[in-house]
């Protein structure tokens, strides 16, 4: 049940694998990622969060955020940066890139995929990666993105080359020397899957005593409970009704849900409702009285309040906006 939560976010966001280089490195190397407002709009028109990885396919490097502590990465190690803030990869630690550098970052975003590019010295090769890029939404409600850190990193030479992300490594490497038709698309959804084999490596990993929605998906009680608020977002839920279903008395559930999710069970279950409903409005084709009614609003009077009151457009400019943004993706 728990993993039910999880997948219906990741289904509700625009999760898109939509880059994809590769990265030849002689030591001494270093590159930089610009700021997300560079590269978003060309990845994904009207996306709003950018999410970069980064795989060591061989040899060792270190990658940290601007201003940050260093991460060592060996071979298989996998590196996300889940907000795409500026960041540095390099041979060592504590590098920076020259201010009037290229960047392969920006070359792979004007380039179809897959890219390569070579980079440092006239050395023997030091580091491979494979780096790319993902966009999804983050508006109006995305409980995901919220609850994960800034960096998270998974993989490595423990788990060897038949655990998932060695078998992620192997096949986008394949797909890139072999240039067969399609590969572009399978890059990208091999992109999107070694992203959710990460969330789910960093949710297994949490400590016993971690807050935040990740904490509550794990959690047998408030996973459930999460898991029948999303499969039934039109329900007129009640704490009771979800406190019964759980197994947990009402004041027990309400505080457990409260402490680790930050937010009430009912508040939850509002905020899902709006997050479900500006994916059917993003269609363009469902009316804002049929949308009210699905999701579980006894009027469109009241379900447009509510929308505007948590998204800050009313229902019919959000539908606008979106139909005008995908335009616009289909024209790029």
């Amino acid at each position: 049940m728990a993993a039910d939560a999880l997948s219906d976010v990741l289904r509700t966001v625009r999760l898109t694998g939509a880059m994809y280089f590769d990265i030849a490195a002689r030591a001494p190397w270093v590159v930089e990622q610009p700021p997300r407002e560079t590269i978003l709009p060309k990845i994904l028109a009207g996306a709003e969060r950018l999410i970069a990885y980064h795989v060591l396919v061989e040899g060792r490097c270190f990658a940290n955020i601007l201003d940050a502590e260093p991460v060592a990465l060996e071979a298989g190690n996998v590196i996300v940066f889940t907000n795409g803030d500026p960041h540095v990869m390099s041979s060592s630690p504590g590098m920076r890139a020259a201010p009037d550098a290229p960047s392969p970052f920006e070359a792979a975003v004007a380039n179809r995929l897959p890219f390569f590019v070579n980079i440092g010295s006239n050395g023997p090769t030091s580091a491979k990666l494979v780096c790319g890029f993902l966009a999804c939404d983050a508006r109006p409600f995305n409980p995901l993105l919220e609850s994960l850190p800034a960096v998270i990193t998974a993989g490595g030479a423990r788990d060897g080359d038949s655990g998932w992300l060695g078998q992620f490594i192997h096949f986008a490497m394949m797909e890139s020397t072999d240039k067969r038709v399609g590969g572009e698309g399978v890059l990208a959804k091999l992109s999107e899957l070694m992203f959710i084999e990460v969330v789910r490596q960093h949710l297994e990993s949490l400590p016993a005593e971690q807050a935040g929605w990740l904490a509550g998906v794990r959690d047998p009680f408030i996973g459930r409970a999460l898991s029948l608020m999303h499969r039934s977002p039109a329900l007129d839920w009640t704490i009771e009704d979800l406190a019964t279903e759980v197994g947990l008395s009402r004041s027990v559930l309400a505080e457990r849900f409260t402490g680790m999710v930050g937010i009430p069970p009912m508040r939850y279950l509002a905020k899902w409702r709006i997050q479900v409903a500006s994916g059917m409005l993003s269609g363009g084709s469902a009316n804002v009285a049929t949308v009210a009614a699905e999701i579980g609003y006894k009027s469109e009077a009241a379900f447009s309040r509510a929308f505007k009151k948590m998204v800050g457009v009313s229902p019919s400019a959000w539908r606008g906006a979106s139909v005008a943004a995908g335009l616009t993706q289909q024209v790029q």
